[in-house]
């Protein structure tokens, strides 16, 4: 057969060939991430596959987030969410709830192991009752990724799930997340070397955001400004900031953008 022919023949099979029932490439599931913290986590995952995609991204906060139509979208297509909880990412709850579809969720609040801190109360962590902060007493923290073992669970479900959705890709998965579980354990082997110097000086803090951390490395955080990011803190709590400050000999105060 010359060489024309042969190509011609390679080129009308390559044509004829799903008709036949060949097996073709599975598609990779659409992964939605909620917040930019693990998406970071789950890109990792699926590097060299896929990229998910993020519903609050740039400098917007989870917080205050409404969903746009594109958003809508995006998770009607989506095949696997990923997000803390529904309880942190609200915004969430309505359109997972009428995925009639069954789509697929992982939630880090609710993988077992998963360490879970309720909000604080109680003197400079107390809800600012002047500002009407919104935070109910007993509420769950929804910062859970900022205790290094929780990024590890989130990181291993992850995989795992998108091992049995795709199959075709389970290597690359879970070598993936070996990977990022050992970049992980280098970095926390890092922070607690910087950290442990200064565990014990006490530091303000302006969003009660960190209490993972502090409590993952055993630092002293004195207290927060405020409690919901997004309301400016009343007279009174400044006041007594100012005097937690002074008595505690807070070393620094931590501000956000």
């Amino acid at each position: 057969m010359g060489k024309p022919l042969a190509a011609l023949v390679a080129a009308a099979f390559a044509v004829v060939a799903p008709a036949m029932g060949l097996p073709a490439r599975a598609e990779v599931p659409k992964v939605v991430a909620s917040i930019q913290p693990l998406h970071s986590l789950i890109a990792s995952v699926m590097q060299g596959v896929g990229e998910p995609a993020l519903v609050v991204g740039g400098s917007q906060s989870e917080h205050t987030y409404a969903l746009k139509p594109s958003d809508a979208r995006t998770l009607q297509a989506a095949r696997l969410v990923v997000l803390v909880d529904e309880s942190y990412e609200t915004f969430l709850a309505k359109p997972l709830k009428a995925r009639a579809d069954g789509v697929e969720v992982v939630a880090l609040a609710r993988l077992p192991g998963a360490v879970r801190l309720p909000t604080r109360e109680g003197g400079t962590w107390e809800p600012d009752h002047d500002g009407h902060d919104e935070h109910g007493h007993g509420a769950l923290d929804g910062h859970l990724w900022l205790d290094t073992g929780n990024a590890r669970l989130l990181v291993a479900a992850v995989a795992e799930r998108l091992s049995a959705l795709d199959a075709e890709h389970a290597a690359t998965y879970r070598a993936n997340a070996a990977a990022t579980l050992a970049r992980l354990d280098a970095l926390e082997a890092q922070m607690k070397a910087r950290l442990e110097p200064v565990a014990s000086r006490p530091f303000v803090v302006f969003h009660d955001a960190y209490q993972y951390l502090e409590k993952h490395y055993g630092l002293a955080a004195a207290g927060a400004i405020t409690v919901d990011p997004d309301r400016p803190p009343s007279a009174r709590r400044l006041a007594a900031l100012r005097d937690r400050l002074r008595t505690a000999g807070a070393a620094c105060v931590f501000r956000e953008p």
